[in-house]
């Protein structure tokens, strides 16, 4: 199906249509099988997802948080109080922020006891365990996740699949490791195409002018073969979105409308 596009004029309106669509598939999720999995990435995602689930109470109070298995569409291999940790963005983000009183989401992390090398670089690292770490959370996943929450990087990157790498053609682990990655830090895992394809929604959530070249060749070019164009164009009936700021479209042709 064709990804469908929101746009909004700034920040808080584009956490609260997340938030808005968030809370639907929670309903939907928990009506169909009594819980719901979703998966987020790092970088501004922490910060909206802050705007839509704690600082707007009208949302908030609608999150069964002892309802949520929260997992990780890519993470770095550091530490989980690692400033790179993509778990402790939002832990920082959202968890801490949750009312002490409040129920709390089961958070599937990556294991710790595995982790070898330092800071997440290359050297001094034992390829094997990132390997068994990224095995074991492709064990903790469930069989669907109902939504993957994705950000795009100004590379066309998302998850940690970045453009050319030999990881887009990757069809046998639903989890891969990656040593390699040209952002840093270089060792992460992330999810892969055959993991993303069995979601049942994908939503980008992409903000700011430095945004509008990347999104004018995803969303205008039919040849490109960025990563998170062919995660946009997934055909294998996941229901996908993009929330956007309208700078980050402003003279993109691409059709926007209201979530």
């Amino acid at each position: 199906m064709t990804a469908k596009v929101f746009a909004y004029p700034d920040s808080v309106d584009v956490a609260n249509a997340v938030g808005e669509y968030i809370v639907n598939n929670q309903d939907n999720a928990i009506k169909a099988h009594g819980s719901f999995h979703i998966a987020i990435s790092g970088g501004s995602l922490g910060k909206v997802l802050k705007k839509a689930l704690i600082d707007n109470k009208e949302i908030g109070q609608r999150i069964q948080w002892d309802k949520w298995d929260v997992y990780f569409s890519d993470e770095r291999l550091v530490p989980l109080d690692h400033e790179d940790s993509n778990y402790g963005l939002f832990n920082e983000m959202v968890l801490k922020n949750l009312k002490s009183s409040s129920s709390k989401p089961n958070v599937h992390v990556i294991d710790e006891s595995l982790l070898t090398g330092k800071d997440g670089k290359v050297e001094d690292a034992d390829v094997e365990k990132d390997k068994e770490i990224a095995r074991k959370y492709a064990a903790s996943l469930p069989s669907k996740i109902d939504v993957i929450l994705l950000g795009c990087g100004p590379d066309g990157h998302t998850c940690s699949l970045f453009p050319n790498h030999h990881l887009l053609k990757e069809r046998t682990e639903r989890v891969s490791y990656i040593n390699d990655s040209p952002k840093p830090p270089p060792r992460r895992i992330t999810f892969t195409f055959p993991q993303l394809e069995n979601a049942t929604s994908i939503a980008f959530v992409a903000e700011g002018s430095g945004k509008k070249l990347i999104l004018k060749e995803i969303f205008t070019d039919p040849s490109t073969k960025l990563p998170a164009k062919l995660v946009s164009d997934i055909n294998t009936g996941v229901s996908i979105y993009w929330f956007v700021d309208t700078s980050a479209v402003d003279g993109v042709d691409v059709l926007t409308s209201k979530y």
